[in-house]
């Protein structure tokens, strides 16, 4: 796993190593497990965020997925949008649009997921995704995702070296509660 650095790099690398263990559980059919270690995995991203200097909104990002992820996303996303004033960036953006699909505020994901699409190719397949959730477009979302799942499965490894499409897992998690889940994320082995 790559060394992190910046600001209290010593919690967020925590975090991550957190997230991959629940990760590891996840591979290993272990649910409840993997839900306990996810939730672990989101206090201690709550707490690289408080440590960290204004606008790391990275650290944000990875407390929600791992909240969805471990099934207690409520409380973080209400955490989240108290820490965010507006989308006035690609991360603050993709904060808001992850908050507001987990609390209910479809309208309010729609409009934070476009301030997304001024960040990387793969914020932008994000916000595809996030978009069609919040629209409730079953074949648009499915189409995101698979966008997601192609562009993951096209690199040698995660970003932070884990083996799961942490993005695409957090999507149908969320699609799941909405009765719109694509079946393309069960716990994502990249290929090679």
């Amino acid at each position: 796993m790559p060394t992190l650095e910046g600001p209290h790099a010593d919690v967020l690398q925590e975090a991550v190593a957190e997230e991959a263990r629940a990760q590891r559980a996840l591979l290993d059919g272990d649910e409840a497990t993997a839900a306990a270690l996810f939730r672990e995995a989101a206090a201690t991203y709550r707490r690289s965020w408080e440590l960290a200097p204004p606008r790391s909104f990275g650290r944000l990002v990875g407390m929600l997925k791992a909240a969805v992820i471990g099934g207690d996303a409520g409380e973080a996303a209400s955490y989240a949008r108290a820490q965010v004033a507006e989308a006035d960036s690609a991360t603050a953006g993709y904060v808001l649009a992850i908050a507001g699909l987990a609390s209910g505020d479809d309208a309010g994901a729609a409009v934070a997921a476009e301030a997304m699409r001024e960040g990387s190719p793969a914020f932008v397949r994000a916000a595809d995704a996030i978009a069609a959730l919040a629209a409730r477009d079953a074949d648009r979302y499915g189409a995101a995702l698979r966008a997601i799942v192609e562009d993951f499965e096209g690199r040698d490894e995660h970003l932070t070296g884990v083996a799961i499409a942490d993005t695409a897992l957090m999507l149908e998690r969320l699609a799941a509660a909405r009765g719109m889940a694509a079946g393309l994320a069960s716990p994502l082995l990249p290929s090679g």
